[in-house]
């Protein structure tokens, strides 16, 4: 029994550390959570002694602008997982900035780590960590630009341009006019995929990293009742010329899919149908992210 008070203890700290960053950081622009379905879950967890342990763990972005007087300019974005086990184990950060280079990037969120390690000790540490990176981060930038050696070969080398696929899960999608912008969207960007609406809604797109998250900040502005990204893959393309985007397709176009399921709730889409049409395109194990749930 003692195991399962802490996983309970565990989840109560968690929701409440989350409400301790929602009422400091109310804007958006600082903190967002990016999976609303988890928190949920979490809550449900930490209000109901029957409640199962939720299914997927709780991920956020905390944006931080540093303390520096020259680079105001510069801002570091924290995107954060909390295991269920947090506190008792590290959360999960990657620090991200456009001005870090991989090297960079690498090297910071190392040492992030290791003085959370050092300092958390069990202990909620997500405002520890965000004043860390608000106190230190922007002295990556000019680390290692000393060797000019560095410069030159990121000066001669095309800087890798990121293929990414996003999928987006809603509760449901019947609105002819989201259907129509959804498609729209995607060809304006020149991303590919599928739409499957109904109840749940799936959508799919791919392309360069820029358009997918144009279209994500698109789409999630219309009204929903619930809509996340269940998943996401992001590929790096050295070079990144069309025929190796190209390559990273596995959709032509964006086009609807409508698997029928026949009877009474015309709406709900045969999901055995999608199935097959992810196990052709060889993503069989999205289906697992999707419905996992299913059957339990």
């Amino acid at each position: 029994e003692t195991a399962e008070m802490t996983n309970r203890e565990e989840a109560e700290i968690q929701v409440s550390e989350l409400d301790l960053l929602s009422s400091m950081f109310p804007y958006e622009e600082e903190f967002i959570v990016t999976d609303q379905l988890a928190v949920a879950e979490l809550k449900h967890y930490v209000e109901n002694e029957s409640a199962e342990m939720p299914s997927s763990k709780v991920q956020f972005i905390l944006n931080v602008k540093p303390d520096v007087s020259n680079n105001s300019m510069v801002e570091f974005s924290m995107a954060c997982a909390l295991p269920f086990k947090y506190p008792s184990v590290l959360p999960e950060i990657t620090v991200r900035s456009s001005l870090l280079s991989r090297s960079q990037q690498i090297h910071l969120n190392s040492d992030l780590k290791t003085y959370l390690m050092e300092n958390s000790s069990g202990e909620p540490c997500m405002l520890t960590a965000r004043e860390w990176v608000k106190d230190h981060a922007a002295a990556y930038i000019d680390k290692e630009l000393s060797s000019s050696m560095v410069t030159i070969a990121n000066a001669t080398q095309p800087e890798d341009i990121m293929f990414t696929r996003l999928w987006i899960y809603s509760h449901h999608i019947y609105n002819k006019q989201k259907r129509k912008n959804i498609i729209d969207w995607a060809k304006e960007l020149s991303l590919s995929g599928f739409c499957m609406p109904g109840k749940p809604g799936v959508v799919c797109v791919e392309g360069l990293q820029s358009s997918c998250e144009e279209f994500w900040s698109r789409v999630r502005r219309l009204t929903w009742k619930r809509i996340l990204i269940r998943h996401r893959e992001d590929v790096s393309l050295k070079g990144g010329g069309h025929t190796e985007i190209q390559n990273q397709r596995k959709f032509s176009t964006l086009e609807e899919k409508c698997f029928d399921a026949h009877g009474a709730r015309g709406n709900h889409m045969d999901l055995g149908q999608l199935y097959h049409f992810l196990e052709e395109k060889g993503c069989a194990d999205i289906f697992q992210m999707y419905f996992g749930v299913e059957g339990h």
